[in-house]
């Protein structure tokens, strides 16, 4: 299967690097002060969304990151609620959110459905109804590639339920360069699904055995003998921690080792997958020899699998599956000893949304910058996701995503109209009318698409703008109730195919007939 990349990675000659907090931002969502929570430094998220509600929820919890939340208001329209966190352009970041509903809408109102998105992707659907009926809080992760100086990170609003939206923690954590690296991150990112320490029971292995404050969660089967002895194992590609080499799932005797991974059925999509292997000392002393083939549901996986004392890693970059997944180890003739599995992850492929173009994002924000009173959701991006995009904004589409109108009437905005207007060249309509508006109206002039103006009933001052008579396209200017000054040009007055309106400006005189 062409499509498929498998490779057995030995250890390579790296580095371990040292338990120290990984580079990361924790934000802990709805609180009003830092914390410091077993070891690791945890931010208020005041500087990170300027939307939503802080709340407290009402039931006890274990872990203080749980004791609050922020809230979103729910809504007819798909709204997005963005945090926003500075990163360092090119680095892969593994993003994680945390959910603990609480009852914050009411214990009689279950909690609710929404969506998550990074920048312009549509990350998932989050769900905590099953874990919040066992008590349980519910995260979800997933690798995404840094595209630019800053990553969103978004709540979005939905039809799905009328509760709302929220969330407990965001956690943004730089990963080494090596770790997923076979996975095309300028397309892709990764969602995970499972990532188990095979025939370990204990509690969730985290940072800093981690590096990265990645879960390993627990998975032992009954028909397995876990091994407790201690392994010195480093360097493998995606830096698992050498915790999860303590224990394996391994058959009893030298014959085929079946079991189910992961435990939950898969929805049809493609996946990434990474198993560990590491040999224990007792077996090297035997002098016998671990060689077996590994199939996924039925398919060959990686043939003659021969783990080395260094241990191995074997990954495919694009494996389709859907339904029940079952993992089959089976030895291969002459070899002595049974075969073995330490620890396994797996990520859903989730294809990047597009983005807006960065021109168009930067001056939008400056215009955001210049308002006040912006829409709740003028954060994240722009125009994507496709269904997402901020209150008031028209996008195109295709691979070049531009914003091409723009409608806030009577949205109730004061502050300016900032001049990077004049750098959303694809802008057709420009509606701001029935607000406070003021200052100078900047140069249109580059905006040579530009048909429709609406800027009447506001505060705009200033002489007339001349710029107008250079927009070839224009249809209609509005400007009426405004407190322009100066001459309206003739060429504007007198053009048959332009509605021009310009009453209520006191100042404001027509050119002679």
């Amino acid at each position: 299967m062409s499509h498929l990349r498998l490779i057995l990675l030995a250890v390579l000659s790296l580095v371990s690097s040292t338990l120290s907090q990984p580079s990361a931002t924790l934000i802990d969502c709805g609180a009003s002060a830092s914390s410091v929570i077993a070891g690791r430094s945890w931010q208020p998220d005041g500087d990170f969304i300027s939307a939503g509600t802080s709340k407290n929820v009402s039931e006890q919890v274990l872990n203080q990151v749980l004791s609050t939340v922020r809230s979103f208001p729910a809504a007819a329209t798909r709204r997005k609620f963005c945090y926003v966190v500075a990163v360092s352009r090119g680095w892969k970041y593994t993003i994680r959110t945390t959910y603990f509903y609480g009852g914050v809408n009411g214990k009689a109102n279950p909690p609710p459905v929404f969506d998550q998105i990074v920048d312009g992707t549509l990350w998932g659907v989050v769900n905590t109804t099953v874990d919040y009926a066992e008590g349980l809080a519910s995260y979800y992760e997933g690798v995404f590639l840094a595209q630019g100086k800053s990553m969103s990170v978004c709540v979005a609003s939905n039809s799905y339920t009328a509760s709302d939206p929220f969330i407990s923690a965001l956690e943004v954590v730089r990963l080494d360069g090596s770790v997923y690296n076979s996975t095309e991150f300028g397309g892709f990112g990764l969602s995970l699904v499972a990532r188990h320490a095979f025939g370990y029971s204990g509690p969730i292995i985290r940072f800093p055995d981690d590096e990265f404050d990645r879960f390993w969660e627990p998975y032992s089967l009954n028909s397995t003998v876990p091994n407790n002895r201690k392994l010195e194992v480093s360097g493998f590609w995606n830096l698992p921690p050498s915790r999860i080499f303590n224990t394996d799932l391994r058959a009893t005797q030298v014959q085929p080792l079946e079991f189910t991974w992961p435990p939950m059925p898969l929805k049809n999509s493609v996946y990434y997958i990474a198993l560990y292997f590491a040999h224990d000392s007792d077996s090297l002393d035997g002098g016998g020899s671990r060689v077996f083939d590994v199939s996924v549901n039925g398919v060959t996986y990686y043939k003659e699998l021969s783990v080395a004392p260094a241990g191995a890693v074997i990954f495919a970059s694009r494996w389709p599956l859907e339904g029940q997944t079952t993992l089959k180890l089976s030895p291969r003739s002459g070899s002595t000893l049974p075969p073995l599995v330490n620890g396994g992850e797996m990520f859903e492929l989730i294809a990047l949304g597009g983005r807006t173009l960065v021109r168009d994002a930067t001056a939008l924000n400056a215009i955001k910058r210049s308002f006040e009173n912006v829409p709740v959701d003028w954060s994240g991006d722009p125009c994507m996701p496709k269904n997402y995009s901020w209150t008031g904004v028209t996008c195109s589409e295709g691979p070049r995503i531009r914003i091409v109108a723009l409608n806030l009437t009577s949205m109730g905005l004061s502050g300016s109209l900032a001049p990077e207007v004049s750098r959303l060249t694809a802008l057709s309509s420009i509606w701001l009318g029935n607000n406070s508006l003021s200052g100078s109206i900047p140069d249109f002039g580059s905006l040579k698409l530009l048909e429709s103006v609406h800027l009447e009933d506001n505060r705009f001052s200033g002489t007339f703008p001349s710029f107008f008579s250079g927009v070839p396209r224009l249809r209609e200017l509005f400007l009426q109730n405004n407190n322009l000054t100066g001459q309206v040009p003739s060429n504007l007055v007198q053009n048959p195919g332009l509605e021009l309106r310009t009453s209520g400006n006191p100042f404001l005189t027509q050119p002679p007939r």
